[in-house]
């Protein structure tokens, strides 16, 4: 059984440094050597969360926040394993995912279904708790995860996908503090779908010579040179979305400076993306817990003060 870090992994991560041998591949299958995807889907959550909290002149609640840290560990890890399995076949002929645990053979169709189960339950009894409405998005995002291993294989823009399924939690959260969703919430999704859509073309970067070879679509092969063009438009989208978002809550005028700090963030890594890079690309892909943390300091700063003069507010 092989212990070495997988190749998107930190060669310092802490699952190949702490955990049990035994331990690993099950580690492995639900991304834990790999935290940056569970900042991206958690942070939409939190982001939602801290949303209602703002438009209402409170903090984010603590409650909230930690059973979305929770849940969204666990329905990441259930999501990737299920990835695994459909994906198995392609992963064996991509280096970057060959020697992942389903593809590998280190861990079984079977197991990997076992393990998908026990997550999905423990988070189901978070949902549960959370509100009818919270219930209901809940159970509707069990498409967008199912169906999202298939999209690369019938659409150049299985980003896209994703973007809409990573960014659920934006909606789940707002409407787990609220029991209501509004335009604000909504507007705040569709900011995070083409943030995913920029990240994850970056990502897809790493893969574009296998990719091709294995018949795999994704954006960045779709895009081609014109990629880092491409991920500065769907950055700017979610930019302008990201204050739209702002406005429409009513944020407060501290919300403007950080929020103008995640602008500059998303056009440094278009501008600095290169397709022949992909070591580059993966550091890139990387530093958006960054920016999603900026956005969310932005929103939480959000919630002091009258709306920002730039938002249209009376005098």
């Amino acid at each position: 059984m092989t212990t070495a870090p997988l190749p998107d992994a930190a060669p310092t991560n802490w699952v190949d440094r702490h955990a049990p041998a035994g331990l690993r591949p099950w580690l492995k299958l639900g991304r834990f050597d790999r935290p940056a995807g569970l900042w991206l889907l958690l942070l939409p959550g939190w982001q939602g969360i801290a949303l209602a909290g703002a438009e209402q002149g409170r903090w984010p609640d603590l409650r909230l926040l930690l059973a979305f840290l929770v849940g969204s560990a666990l329905m990441r890890a259930a999501g990737c394993a299920f990835n695994d399995i459909v994906d198995r076949d392609i992963d064996a002929k991509v280096a970057r995912t060959a020697s992942r645990p389903v593809a590998s053979g280190q861990i079984s169709v079977r197991q990997a279904w076992a393990f998908i189960v026990a997550c999905s339950l423990v988070s189901l009894a978070i949902l549960v708790t959370l509100g009818p409405l919270a219930i209901g998005l809940g159970v509707l995002s069990l498409a967008l995860v199912a169906i999202y291993p298939f999209m690369k294989r019938i659409t150049w823009w299985p980003q896209a996908w994703l973007g809409l399924t990573f960014n659920w939690g934006a909606l789940l959260g707002f409407a787990a503090a609220t029991g209501r969703l509004d335009a604000a919430a909504g507007l705040l999704y569709a900011g995070g779908l083409f943030w995913t859509l920029g990240y994850d073309t970056i990502y897809a970067v790493q893969d574009l010579e296998d990719d091709a070879l294995a018949g795999v679509k994704s954006s960045a092969r779709r895009l081609g040179d014109a990629a880092p063009r491409g991920v500065l438009v769907f950055h700017l989208l979610a930019i302008v979305l990201a204050l739209a978002s702002g406005a429409a809550g009513r944020l407060g005028a501290l919300f403007l400076p950080l929020a103008g700090l995640y602008a500059i963030h998303l056009v440094v890594q278009a501008r600095k993306l290169r397709i022949d890079d992909p070591a580059g690309a993966l550091v890139l892909f990387r530093s958006n817990r960054d920016a999603g943390l900026i956005l969310l300091l932005a929103i939480v700063a959000g919630h002091w003060g009258a709306p920002a003069p730039f938002f249209g507010a009376a005098p």
